[in-house]
C-alpha cells in the first residue's frame, strides 16, 4: 500500500470520544465549567437561601403567633428600694450597665404588670441585680377586663350588693366561679339589646327622616303629601321612642342587677382593689393551672380572638369584623377582576390585529403592574369616591345629602381599586393560557364550520382555564394582603357594622369595614400600649397569611379540577 492510500494514523486511545488530559488545572477547571457543574451549585445556592428565608419568616411568624395565647405564670419581685412588682414576664435580654460601652452584660425582664389605675402603666423593665427577692404566689389571679387591661392580686373578699359574703382566697374564688357566669350572661344580653334591638329602633327613625325629607324635596315644603308625611312621621317616631326607653329600661335593670357583683383583690404591695364582675372578661389562678388548664385558657382565648369584636384599641379581645371584611373584600375584588381581566386578554390575543398598538397597549398594561400601590388608593379615593360616588348620591340618595353615602369610603371602592391593582396579573396570566392552547384545535374547530366565538366558548377557554385560574389565584394573593390603597377608600380602625346584615338590602356594599392588613398597621403603629399590641400583632399576621393561603388553596383545587377535566381531555 503506497503512503497517499495509507490510512491516518490513529489517535492514542486515550484521545477519543471527548478526552481530556489530565495535567494542568486550568484544563479540569474549565472542562467543569463545561459541564455546568458551577451554575448547578450557584442555581442550588440561591433556591436553598430563598427558602431559608421565607422558611425562617414564617417560622419566627408561627412561632410568635402561636405562643401569644399560652398562659404565663405570674411572679412577684421584690426590689432592693422597696418596690413589689407582680405580673408575666413578657421577654428577657440583656443589655450593658446604663452608661458603660463594655463590661459584662447584665439581664433584665420586662414585667406586664397591668393594674394601671394604681401603677399608670402597663409594663416595667426590672434587672436581674435589682431584685432581691422572686416568687410565685399560689393565689395570684390574672384578671382580663374590657378596660384597663389585665389586673393581678389575690381574690380577698366577695361581695354582693355591697355586703361581703365571702373572704380569703378560696372562698372568694369558689364564689366568683359561682356568679361570674350568670353576670357574663346578662352582659351579653346588655350587648345585644344596645347593638341590634337599639340599633333597630335608630335604623327605623333614620328611614323615616329620610323619607320625609325626599318627600319634603319632592313635593316641597307645607304640601299637603309633606303634611301628612310629617303626621305619620310623628306617630311612627313616638312608637319608636316607646320602644326605645322600653330598651333602655331593661338595659338599666340588667346593669343594676350586675352592678350587685363585685370581687376586691389585694395586689402584691398590699393595695386593694374593687373590681365589677361584668367588667371581667376571664380570670384563672395562673400558678394553679396545670396542662389541662393552660391549654383550656389557651383555647378559650383563641375562639375569642376569631369570633368577638376586638377592645381596649384593638390590642385585645377579637377581630372577627376584620376576618370576615378581609374575606368578603377578597371576594368582590375576585369577582371583579377576573371578568374585565378575561375580556381584555381575550381581545388583546383572539381578535385585536398585532401591531404597534396592541404592542403598546400591552406595555401600558405591563407597566400599570409596577405602580405603587398608594397611587391606586389615591385615584380611587378622587375617582370612585368623590366623582362616582358623589354622582351616585346626587341621583340616587339626596335627602341623605350633606352626608355621604357612597361618596366615602366603603368596600364597593375598595374593592375596585383593589381591581385595579391586580387587573395587569389577570390580564398577563390569561393571554399566557390563552397562547398555550394549540392553534390546531382552533383550526380544526374553524374547519368543523364553528364561529371564532363558538371557537372561543367551547375550545380555547375550557382549555385556558386552568391559567386564567392561575391569575386569580395572583390575585387574590395581591389583593388580600394590600393595605396601603385601604387607607384611602374604606378601610377603618372600628367599624362594628359588618357590611353584610339582616337590614334591606342586606348587603351594604358603601360601609366602611376593618381589615386584617390595616389591623395589623393599627396594632403595630398607632397603638398607645405597643408592648401589649405586639403579640396581637404576630398574631394577626399568622391569621392573614393562613386566610390568604386558605382562599389560594380553594382556588388551587378549582384549578386542578379545571386542568384534569380540560387538559387531558376528561369529560
Amino acid at each position: 500500500m503506497s503512503a497517499a492510500t495509507a490510512p491516518p494514523p490513529l489517535a492514542p486511545r486515550g484521545r477519543r470520544r471527548g478526552w481530556l488530559p489530565r495535567r494542568g488545572c486550568g484544563v479540569r477547571r474549565t472542562a467543569l465549567a463545561a459541564h455546568g457543574e458551577p451554575m448547578i451549585w450557584l442555581t442550588g445556592g440561591s433556591l436553598a437561601v430563598a427558602l431559608l428565608m421565607i422558611v425562617g419568616l414564617l417560622g419566627l411568624i408561627a412561632v410568635q403567633g402561636f405562643s401569644t395565647f399560652w398562659p404565663a405564670p405570674v411572679v412577684v419581685l421584690r426590689t432592693a428600694d422597696g418596690r413589689v412588682l407582680a405580673g408575666e414576664i413578657a421577654r428577657e435580654e440583656r443589655a450593658a450597665e446604663p452608661g458603660e460601652t463594655s463590661g459584662p452584660a447584665v439581664g433584665r425582664r420586662l414585667l406586664r404588670i397591668g393594674n394601671f389605675e394604681l401603677t399608670g402603666e402597663h409594663f416595667a423593665w426590672i434587672g436581674d441585680d435589682e431584685v432581691v427577692e422572686e416568687s410565685e404566689p399560689e393565689w395570684m389571679l390574672v384578671v382580663e377586663r374590657l378596660t384597663w387591661g389585665r389586673f393581678y392580686g389575690e381574690p380577698a373578699a366577695f361581695r354582693i350588693g355591697g355586703e361581703t359574703v365571702a373572704e380569703g382566697p378560696d372562698e372568694t374564688w369558689e364564689r366568683f366561679r359561682r356568679h361570674h357566669g350568670e353576670v357574663r350572661e346578662r352582659w351579653e344580653e346588655r350587648r345585644e339589646l344596645e347593638t341590634h334591638a337599639i340599633g333597630d329602633v335608630n335604623h327605623a327613625l333614620e328611614d323615616g327622616r329620610l323619607e320625609l325629607r325626599a318627600i319634603e324635596l319632592e313635593a316641597g315644603p307645607g304640601s299637603p303629601a309633606h303634611a301628612g308625611a310629617v303626621a305619620e312621621f310623628e306617630a311612627e317616631s313616638v312608637r319608636l321612642t316607646e320602644r326605645y326607653e322600653a330598651l333602655r329600661e331593661r338595659i338599666r335593670a340588667l346593669d343594676a342587677e350586675n352592678a350587685r357583683f363585685e370581687m376586691v383583690l389585694s395586689t402584691a404591695d398590699g393595695r386593694q382593689q374593687t373590681l365589677a364582675l361584668a367588667d371581667v372578661v376571664r380570670a384563672y389562678p395562673a400558678n394553679q393551672l396545670d396542662t389541662a388548664g393552660k391549654l383550656g385558657v389557651y383555647l378559650w382565648r383563641w375562639s375569642e380572638f376569631l369570633l368577638d369584636d376586638p377592645r381596649e384599641a384593638n390590642s385585645e379581645g377579637g377581630v372577627f369584623p376584620a376576618i370576615f371584611g378581609t374575606v368578603m373584600m377578597t371576594l368582590v375584588m375576585a369577582l371583579l377582576v377576573v371578568p374585565f381581566g378575561v375580556l381584555a386578554a381575550l381581545y388583546l390575543r383572539e381578535y385585536a390585529r398585532q401591531g404597534p398598538v396592541t404592542s403598546a397597549v400591552r406595555i401600558a398594561v405591563n407597566n400599570l403592574a409596577g405602580v405603587p400601590s398608594i397611587v391606586f388608593g389615591v385615584f380611587g379615593l378622587g375617582f370612585f369616591c368623590y366623582i362616582m360616588g358623589g354622582r351616585i348620591d346626587a341621583l340616587l340618595f339626596p335627602a341623605k345629602l350633606p352626608t355621604p353615602t357612597f361618596g366615602t369610603g366603603g368596600i364597593l371602592w375598595a374593592s375596585l381599586t383593589l381591581a385595579l391593582l391586580t387587573l395587569p396579573v389577570v390580564i398577563v396570566a390569561t393571554e399566557e393560557a390563552l397562547a398555550s392552547v394549540p392553534g390546531s384545535m382552533r383550526e380544526g374547530s374553524y374547519a368543523c364550520g364553528a364561529s371564532r366565538w363558538q371557537t372561543i366558548r367551547r375550545i380555547v377557554l375550557p382549555r385556558a382555564m386552568p391559567g386564567i385560574m392561575t391569575g386569580m389565584v395572583l390575585a387574590i394573593a395581591r389583593g388580600a394582603g394590600e393595605v396601603a390603597p385601604l387607607m384611602l377608600v374604606g378601610a377603618a380602625k372600628l367599624a362594628p357594622e359588618l357590611p353584610l346584615d339582616d337590614r334591606f338590602p342586606f348587603l351594604h356594599l358603601e360601609r366602611s369595614f376593618m381589615h386584617l392588613g390595616f389591623h395589623i398597621y393599627d396594632l403595630g403603629f398607632q397603638s398607645q400600649n405597643s408592648e401589649a399590641a405586639k403579640p396581637m400583632v404576630f398574631t394577626t399576621t399568622l391569621l392573614l397569611i393562613g386566610l390568604i393561603l386558605m382562599l389560594n388553596v380553594a382556588a388551587v383545587g378549582i384549578r386542578a379540577r379545571l386542568r384534569a377535566r380540560y387538559v387531558t381531555g376528561k369529560f
